[in-house]
């Protein structure tokens, strides 16, 4: 039996058909058992005062248990401490064993149901048999009972069954639609089980997937625009070089070829970081040092105190020359000021700041995005708008974070922040 929502219904049906036997097998024992219970019914009614004292007349007593029988439908008989008969009313009933009625309280004879001995207060005894043996469910009535049940059951437990694996098998043919390529397959989530929980994990995991492919799709398109330029102007120089073989045209090859090679290095760099969740290496690293290097090669302004943190000093160097470069390009020719040290939290900061135009609010999270440039900036600063999207790239990478904000008299601030090394509970690429 291939199909899940077959074994789960079998398997509900044989458990409660089996149920339902045993409780008919209990119930028909019980039945069977109730007579024993039933004389203490017909007690309560001899015990009234409806016989006559020990010393009145056979009369007196034969009459007392003809009213009785008449009353109970009981067979009836009355005996002496002695043994000796005072009267009976009914069918005949066993014969009065004095030893067994005072053991067992009940007495039989062949083939018939038993008779009750109760033992009066005064020493007579009062035989009394029930008036008709109560009913019991015959083999045949209880199979046809379980049989209406177990077809009760299967009729029922049929479609809770099939809606829950119906749930599961949606869930099996949007995940096939995702793996043939359908990033748009989504669940319908139902109910508050298991099962609900499964399709909003599946939901988050393909909305994960489409957000991913689409930014690789995004990136390649980008970067294929973004090559074009540089290419054209390369073969163009090529074509110019064969009949003029001036230094300058050289040296626009020259530059085309390194614009073009930073591109390629930076797209690599953004695919690899976006494909990894750990760092290659990781070491103590002097932030302020680092800095102090760039800063001495761009010529801006350096403040602040030694700062130590875990991580990779290749990136963490390529993530202030970009931020360099980028208060370089769009600072409008003003003094760039770097400033390292530690946040009231423990952490460690970086800032970069320039006093251009500054970024509007609504642009300050999306000059972050790959490739994206603010209006006008292709033709005022050039790049291709990889920079500051490797900036947080690297920065998540060592458990920080980026972020872009104004400053008080115009122009920009960046902010990055790390774990401290001495305060960091893991490493840098175990926080990413």
């Amino acid at each position: 039996m291939r199909r899940l929502y077959l074994q789960i219904y079998v398997t509900v049906v044989i458990t409660l058909t089996l149920f339902a036997i045993v409780a008919g097998l209990v119930w028909r024992h019980f039945a069977e058992g109730s007579a024993q219970l039933q004389p203490l019914d017909v007690v309560a009614n001899l015990i009234q005062p409806a016989l006559p004292a020990a010393h009145e007349s056979r009369e007196a007593h034969q009459a007392a248990l003809d009213r009785l029988h008449e009353r109970t439908r009981a067979d009836l008989a009355l005996f002496t401490p002695e043994g000796e008969p005072l009267g009976t009313a009914g069918a005949a009933l066993p014969p009065f064993d004095r030893e067994r009625a005072s053991e067992t309280g009940r007495l039989f004879s062949r083939g018939e149901r038993p008779a009750w001995a109760i033992a009066l207060d005064d020493g007579r005894w009062l035989i009394a048999r029930l008036p008709r043996r109560p009913r019991t469910p015959s083999p045949g009535s209880l199979v046809y009972v379980l049989g209406i049940i177990a077809v009760a059951v299967a009729v029922g437990a049929y479609p809770v069954t099939r809606r829950l694996t119906r749930r599961l098998e949606r869930l099996q043919a949007s995940v096939e639609a995702l793996g043939g390529g359908d990033l748009g397959a989504r669940v319908k989530v139902e109910g508050r089980d298991e099962v609900s929980r499964l399709a909003q994990s599946f939901n988050r995991a393909a909305e994960r997937i489409s957000e991913l492919v689409g930014a690789h799709r995004q990136l390649l398109a980008n970067a294929s625009h973004e090559l074009r330029s540089p290419l054209a102007r390369i073969r163009v120089g090529i074509d110019m070089l064969k009949k003029d073989a001036r230094p300058e045209l050289r040296t626009e090859l020259e530059r085309d070829i390194a614009e073009l090679d930073a591109l390629v290095e930076e797209i690599l760099l953004a695919s690899r970081l976006g494909a990894v969740k750990t760092l290659d290496t990781t070491e103590d690293v002097d932030l302020l040092a680092l800095a102090a290097e760039e800063c001495a090669r761009s010529g801006a302004a350096l403040d602040g105190a030694p700062a130590a943190l875990r991580g990779d000093a290749r990136l963490l160097r390529r993530l202030i020359r970009n931020l360099l470069d980028n208060a370089r390009r769009y600072g409008a020719g003003t003094p760039v000021d770097v400033e390292v040290g530690e946040t009231s939290g423990g952490r460690v900061e970086l800032k970069v700041s320039d006093r251009g135009p500054g970024v509007p609010e609504a642009e300050r999270e999306r000059i972050f995005e790959p490739f994206y440039r603010p209006p006008g900036a292709r033709e005022s600063a050039g790049g291709v708008g990889l920079g500051l999207a490797l900036v947080r790239q690297i920065a998540r990478r060592h458990g920080g974070d980026a972020q872009c904000l104004g400053r008080d008299g115009g122009g920009s601030c960046f902010r990055v922040e790390f774990a401290h090394a001495d305060r960091a509970g893991v490493s840098p690429a175990s926080a990413a």
